[in-house]
């Protein structure tokens, strides 16, 4: 953070967010340096796996804090300045609130609540000027999701292909084939920050590459991806 606030003239404030304390010094931060709070965007998140049955409560509690929590405390100590500025809020979500995958309860579970969360406030704030709305990102380089791939990496035994390997085969499925960019997502809460989406509140944006668009039950069709039913696999078409 430090290096960004060097490189791109921002003010960096680390924060626990889950924090009372934390969460209103960021808020105070940011009037002191700017005099006024025009946006809040709901970035900071963790990811632990486990089934309902395993997983254990002590990650449970702490994806919860911070997913779920860690925004409620930034939005209760900046909603008074953002009423003031008639100013808007977007949370980053993830196609886990709308969709699940296996072994993913905790951070599932956290990221619709965090849906819920922000409709709550484009509901309860509209009139007086306040918009919210959610972004649900798939699959995008990050930090968190290059540890994950690696992991993927060596447990599936991708012969030495590593993190640009896993991707590929995580996210080739998708319609777009691709992950997303930190910038792709970055420029669609731009554009919901700005007075260009002045009639946007409460909805849901899949910033995803398809992801969401698409029917997994259909694949089986797809010959780009499954041989021909006629064909042995692997045989040159």
């Amino acid at each position: 953070m430090r290096r960004l606030e060097q490189e791109i003239g921002v003010l960096a404030h680390p924060s626990d967010v889950r924090d009372p304390e934390a969460a209103d010094g960021l808020v105070q931060a940011a009037l002191a340096a700017y005099g006024r709070l025009d946006g809040l965007v709901l970035n900071a998140g963790i990811g632990r796996g486990g089934t309902v049955g395993d997983l254990s409560l002590e990650d449970w509690d702490e994806v919860m804090r911070t997913n779920v929590t860690g925004p409620l405390l930034l939005l209760r100590a900046a909603i008074p300045h953002l009423l003031e500025a008639r100013g808007a809020v977007v949370a980053v979500a993830s196609v886990s609130a709308l969709r699940n995958g296996t072994s993913n309860a905790p951070y599932a579970t956290s990221k619709a609540a965090l849906l819920q969360l922000c409709r709550s406030v484009a509901v309860d704030y509209g009139r007086q000027g306040v918009r919210a709305n959610i972004v649900c990102p798939s699959w995008v380089r990050s930090e968190m999701a290059d540890r994950r791939m690696a992991r993927f990496a060596a447990e599936a035994d991708l012969r030495g292909e590593g993190v640009d390997g896993a991707y590929e085969e995580v996210t080739g499925l998708l319609p777009l084939g691709r992950p997303g960019e930190p910038r792709e997502i970055a420029e669609t809460i731009s554009w919901l920050l700005s007075p260009a989406a002045s009639y946007v509140n409460g909805a849901v944006l899949t910033v995803d590459g398809g992801a969401t668009a698409l029917d997994p039950g259909t694949l089986a069709f797809d010959f780009r991806v499954a041989p021909r039913h006629d064909e042995a696999p692997g045989t040159p078409r």
